[in-house]
């Protein structure tokens, strides 16, 4: 027995020595890890800084710059009311711009176009201050010249008018922008002419922003424009030094209309920099790129003692640790052990018990039905996540008695409350099975409401308890798309049966014409023209099935061949299309968006007018490009705008002019089918903007690291503006 006991005292001191060895080693490594994690952590925190910092640049520059463009416009928008303008107008109207504290801004003046034989009297109109009223009339042909009127100093040296801004291309193409576009726009970066006697050391890289001054009387000719000058350096530094607190290093990087990318201004910051961050900025119609660097010893929270402290502390914790287990293992070892062997069958079944509840848990969240077990009280015991998604309502459960208020439970018309007794979990335990009870679920989390099968049996005895258990499905999706199968049925029975009776009336009559021997050719050609109009009904229809359910191809689409393609065979009286970019979509059915489109708006114009089509596309955020459709057509009632995208929708605008009413619910379906989104508003000065999104295709791998949102952007500058294309007749 002493034996035996020293053998045992001695195995609880050999092990005793292992565990406590092994928690030394251990808590070394733990050490180690804990260390290298909070000097990752001091890391990240100043990487966290870094993106804190460039955020705050980066809103400081978009706000500026938007505030800059919205103030024009509000200005341009606000001369554009005064049909004779004068220097004391130009005067009172710009006048809280001269204290609005633009940074960088050197001058506002006011523009206007002339051909070469106007300049000597747009010199005259300048000389006399436009003392009588300032009126002028579109420039005409020849070449062109941009005039300044009036001019306001907003930086502390003297601004004279009378300057022609075509002597600075870059200034000159904002201007035609602006005025094409009806928006303001931004210039390409250049030395302002005003800039350009100074020494080379102290010019600096400026642009301009021009607002478009378009009458809103009865007169219809352009006025001119509103341009704001503003001085690159002093902008940056101004907008910098007020959000850097001195810790940023900034770049500020224009993108120019030929693809040239330089800088505009720098604003250095002490230290050595090693964090960098890029964004890109939306500036009126242009992007330009922000660069920040910063050195992470002079941001908060990169270095202070905590790592040393933190060594220390857990290295004396490992020791103390080590020394308690080496006291538990060689006084317990024994005891232990029995513990160990009494209750292995018990560790055994818990396992095999956790075991069984998780594969239940599993099954319960992995199926798509709602499930839903209540005991005798009608409390809820048991709900997976697909019955809490359908219930739309989350916290505690009410008793039965509430159910219908706080669930919103409806019977299928949706206005008549259900009632309790015939609720299926109810009739459940009352021992009455129910099978396919439909009702309507409609409250605060889904306003909208949704259509439910419910089956309802009571709770097996086996489980120990009374109680019942309910099945959900939801079947909105079924039940409107056996509505749609209806209203298909009806536009089939109705649309066809008209173009069949014309068939065969024409086929008779052309019967009848062989019989009296006269030319059947003129029936035979309208029994033609029928079949085409039932054709052409026939696969709307099936393409508004197919958009629904025809599974989808994506590749990379270069949107500006494609609409090439559509476009080729239709008559225009003017067509723009714009830099158009490569998405990740399905060629088949973005063509039929396209051709919808831009087939509306040749069609929905005025009769003796030619469609005037514009296409453009901007960034829509990250990875997504916003594609738009704008003419000068009839244009479409702000109270049929909501409706237009519905099935079978048709405008009172659009009375005599053919059409199905399909053709923009197939639009809506292929766009939201892709993760996109589709628009309709008014085009200023007249007609109708459709705008839909797509996602970008992933670009081409570059020998230079971009930021990813500033890759994406790069495609949408992949394709050059195409010219007008020659009108030619559309297909019938």
């Amino acid at each position: 027995m002493r034996i035996t006991l020293a053998l045992v005292r001695q195995r609880g001191r050999r092990t005793g020595t292992w565990l406590a060895a092994a928690v030394v080693v251990a808590g070394l490594a733990v050490t180690l890890l804990i260390q290298a994690a909070v000097r990752r952590s001091q890391h990240d925190n100043a990487e966290r800084v870094m993106d804190q910092r460039a955020a705050m640049a980066r809103a400081a520059l978009v706000t500026e710059t938007g505030r800059f463009s919205s103030l024009l416009a509000a200005t341009a928008a606000g001369l554009a009311t005064d049909p004779r303008l004068t220097w004391e107008d130009f005067d009172a109207a710009t006048s809280p711009l001269g204290s609005a504290s633009l940074i960088g801004a050197s001058s506002l003046t006011y523009v206007v176009p002339a051909t070469a034989a106007q300049v000597p009297a747009v010199q005259r109109l300048w000389r006399s201050r436009g003392s009588d009223g300032l009126l002028l009339r579109p420039a005409g042909h020849g070449a062109e010249h941009f005039f300044t009127i009036f001019a306001r100093g907003l930086a502390e040296e003297p601004v004279r008018a009378g300057v022609d801004l075509s002597a600075a291309p870059e200034a000159a193409s904002a201007l035609a922008d602006a005025r094409r576009m009806s928006v303001p726009t931004v210039s390409d970066a250049y030395v302002l002419l005003r800039d350009r006697n100074l020494p080379a050391a102290r010019q600096q890289h400026s642009f301009v922003f021009a607002a478009p001054i378009w009458p809103r009387t009865a007169d219809p000719d352009f006025r001119g424009w509103l341009v704001l000058s503003v001085r690159g350096q002093d902008f940056l530094g101004g907008v910098l030094a007020a959000v850097s607190q001195g810790q940023l290093d900034g770049e500020l990087r224009a993108q120019n209309s030929d693809g040239s990318r330089p800088v505009v201004a720098r604003h250095p910051a002490p230290g050595r920099p090693d964090l960098e961050r890029h964004a890109l900025l939306e500036v009126a119609d242009r992007e330009w790129t922000l660069t920040v660097r910063a050195d992470s010893r002079r941001l908060p929270g990169a270095h202070s003692g905590l790592p040393g402290a933190v060594l220390g502390g857990c290295l004396a914790i490992t020791v103390m640790l080590a020394g308690l287990v080496y006291v538990l293992a060689t006084g317990r070892e024994r005891a232990l052990a029995r513990v160990h062997a009494a209750t292995a069958g018990l560790r055994a079944a818990e396992a095999e018990s956790r075991r069984q509840a998780a594969l239940l848990g599993a099954v319960m969240t992995t199926i798509g039905d709602g499930v839903s077990v209540v005991d005798e009280n009608g409390e809820h015991l048991l709900r997976n996540p697909a019955a809490r998604e359908l219930a739309g309502i989350e916290g505690d459960d009410p008793g039965p008695g509430d159910w219908q208020e706080h669930y919103g439970l409806f019977r299928p018309d949706g206005r008549t409350p259900f009632p309790l007794d015939e609720m299926p979990l109810l009739r459940a335990l009352r021992g009455e099975p129910a099978h396919d009870v439909e009702m309507v679920v409609r409250n605060a989390a889904r306003p909208e409401g949704i259509l439910i099968s419910v089956d309802g049996r009571p709770l097996d005895p086996a489980a120990g308890l009374r109680g019942a258990v309910a099945v959900f499905r939801d079947i909105t999706e079924l039940r409107r798309h056996e509505n749609d199968l209806a209203v298909f049925a009806g536009v089939v029975a109705h649309d066809l049966k008209a173009p069949l009776t014309a068939v065969r009336g024409h086929c008779e009559a052309a019967a009848e014409a062989l019989d009296d021997d006269n030319d059947p050719r003129p029936s035979l050609e309208r029994v033609l023209r029928a079949v085409d109009r039932m054709a052409g009904m026939i696969d709307t229809l099936l393409a508004y099935t197919t958009a629904r359910d025809a599974p989808l191809a994506r590749v990379a689409v270069p949107l500006a061949g494609l609409v090439g393609e559509v476009v080729q065979d239709r008559s225009f009286g003017d067509l723009h299309v714009g830099p158009l970019p490569v998405v990740h979509a399905d060629p088949g059915m973005l063509r039929h968006v396209l051709d919808n489109l831009i087939g509306n708006a040749v069609k929905y114009v005025r009769p003796g007018r030619a469609a005037q089509v514009e296409i453009t596309a901007t960034p829509a955020g990250p990875g997504w490009a916003r594609i738009e459709v704008a003419d000068r057509g009839i244009g479409i009632p702000d109270a049929d705008k909501p409706a237009v995208f519905e099935r079978f929708h048709r405008a009172p605008a659009a009375a005599g002019y053919a059409g199905t009413g399909l053709g923009l619910a197939i639009c809506k379906r292929i766009v939201e089918r892709h993760g996109g989104e589709i628009g309709v508003g008014d085009n200023p000065g007249g007609g109708t903007r459709f705008h839909f999104t797509l996602p970008l295709a992933e670009p081409e791998p570059a020998g230079e690291r971009l930021d990813p949102a500033h890759a994406e952007r790069a495609a949408m500058r992949s394709t050059r503006p195409r010219s007008l294309v020659p009108d030619r007749q559309p297909a019938e």
